[in-house]
């Protein structure tokens, strides 16, 4: 008995032995059993395919989203030869692309390169052959995958590894999605982690999201898998109106005076031609007015959306082959060089700013563009309203605007067409007796030095209207 009693003791000292030489950081600490990962839970997965390497970033170079070439390269443009050396790079290729809507767009590498596949496994690739082997292993244009690109981690981030009898035994500082990829693929079933909370992530807009669990960030996660484009296909230039607003794309379409068709293509069938000698003038108040060799037409515009979401509305009778819900592709204004592209699948159209060439040198616009003029009468359908102009100040500008200066300035715009045997007004609506001149089709019935009579013929038994400008 004494025996027993004595290795009893003696095992009891060598605990308490053991207890007091532990330190403070091997102090035993029990991990939350809500916050401990599992491994195999939703959560898990979300982290990781949130992780996953983003091989859309580069389809400009690779036309495959499902894994990215591994910079600096040299490709091959038309001969020209190109070291691609970071992202940035990227638009280099696509300003070489855009300088012939008509040619094929090809790219060329120069092999051997190294490309990186979703789970960041790196692997060399030495001929076009091998390239397209990977890349028919990615999903098609657009078709949903793993990986979440809507949201990212704020890095560092920081997970707590525990042993079987829950102590703490290391600390893992995470920097990248590389990282958070390899180290949560490394994880066994029976392993204990933690990740630290709160953590932020990013959404693909630039806002942040603070969660403080896991049940908040899978709930964020999963909210943010369909918020944006993920932008999984080869159309490399679908993105160019990220930073558009609806004002901008609305200003740039109502500011230029003349605007052309550069491009028009309808069913796989070009229609550039039949609109040579066609301008647009799209008003304020959403009215656009059309002049061509021959005719006039009048009709409408609408803008709404925001970003790459920008739709513009044409219903202009006469025209049915613009009249469509277009998407705004492109605002390019490069060199002097005002262009608005707008798509709708396959069909596309191309507006290009000018100038009205016919009438720089015209009688009228030599006149107008010479002194300052007042009102000398307007009559509304039998109405005189003259003396409600008698301080009135119109000066017409070369650039086709019309600044009016009645004690405080009013900008316009004007323009003559058809030979000088029409004319338009614009004032916008910031001034309601402005706004009574407002008319894309001015008939223009007298021109001397000193003086412009207009006549508006109003259509189904309405009344005229008379204007008459003089120095």
């Amino acid at each position: 008995m004494k025996t027993f009693k004595s290795i009893f003791a003696i095992a009891l000292l060598a605990l308490v032995v053991l207890n007091s030489c532990r330190t403070e950081d091997e102090e035993l600490i029990l991990p939350p059993e809500e916050q401990t990962l599992d491994i195999n839970s939703n959560v898990a997965d979300l982290i990781t395919r949130t992780a996953l390497n983003d091989g859309s970033i580069d389809n400009i170079l690779d036309s495959a989203n499902c894994f990215t070439v591994v910079l600096p390269v040299t490709v091959f443009i038309d001969g020209l030869e190109i070291i691609i050396d970071s992202e940035e790079d990227f638009q280099t290729i696509e300003d070489l692309f855009d300088e012939d809507d008509t040619d094929i767009d090809e790219l060329d590498f120069q092999y051997p390169i190294t490309i990186v596949l979703s789970d960041f496994t790196e692997v060399v690739i030495n001929n076009d052959e091998e390239l397209a082997t990977y890349a028919a292993q990615c999903q098609g244009d657009n078709v949903d995958d793993d990986d979440i690109e809507c949201i990212d981690f704020q890095y560092p981030i920081t997970f707590s590894v525990f042993d079987q009898n829950n102590e703490l035994i290391d600390t893992v500082t995470i920097n990248s999605d590389v990282e958070l990829y390899l180290f949560i693929d490394g994880l066994d079933d029976d392993d204990i982690v933690n990740l630290n909370f709160p953590i932020t992530l990013i959404l693909f807009d630039g806002n942040t999201i603070t969660v403080n669990d896991l049940d908040e960030l899978e709930d964020v996660v999963e909210e943010a898998i369909d918020a944006c484009d993920e932008d999984d296909d080869n159309d490399y230039d679908d993105d160019d109106c990220e930073e558009c607003t609806l004002e901008s794309f609305e200003e740039v379409l109502t500011d230029c005076l003349f605007w052309t068709v550069d491009k028009l293509e309808l069913d796989d069938e070009d229609l550039d031609e039949v609109y040579t000698g066609y301008h647009f003038v799209f008003n304020e108040d959403g009215t656009v007015f059309v002049e061509s060799d021959t005719e006039t037409f009048n009709g409408t515009w609408e803008a709404e959306g925001d970003g790459n979401d920008i739709t513009l509305t044409l219903n202009i009778p006469g025209l049915s082959d613009v009249n469509n819900i277009w998407d705004l592709y492109e605002i390019e204004n490069e060199d002097g060089e005002l262009q608005i592209d707008l798509r709708d699948g396959e069909d596309r159209l191309r507006f290009e700013c000018g100038e009205n060439d016919d009438t720089t040198d015209s009688e009228l616009t030599t006149i107008l563009l010479d002194g300052e003029w007042v009102v000398a009468l307007y009559e509304e359908e039998g109405v005189n309203m003259t003396a409600q102009y008698s301080d009135f100040v119109f000066d017409f500008q070369e650039n086709n605007e019309v600044i009016v200066d009645n004690g405080s300035i009013i900008e316009g715009t004007w323009n003559a067409f058809n030979n000088d045997e029409e004319m338009s007004l614009d004032f916008g609506v910031i001034n309601n007796l402005l706004e009574e001149l407002n008319n894309t089709d001015w008939e223009v019935v007298q021109v001397e030095i000193d003086r412009v009579e207009l006549i508006d013929v109003s259509g189904g038994g309405g009344g005229t209207d008379i204007l008459v400008f003089e120095k």
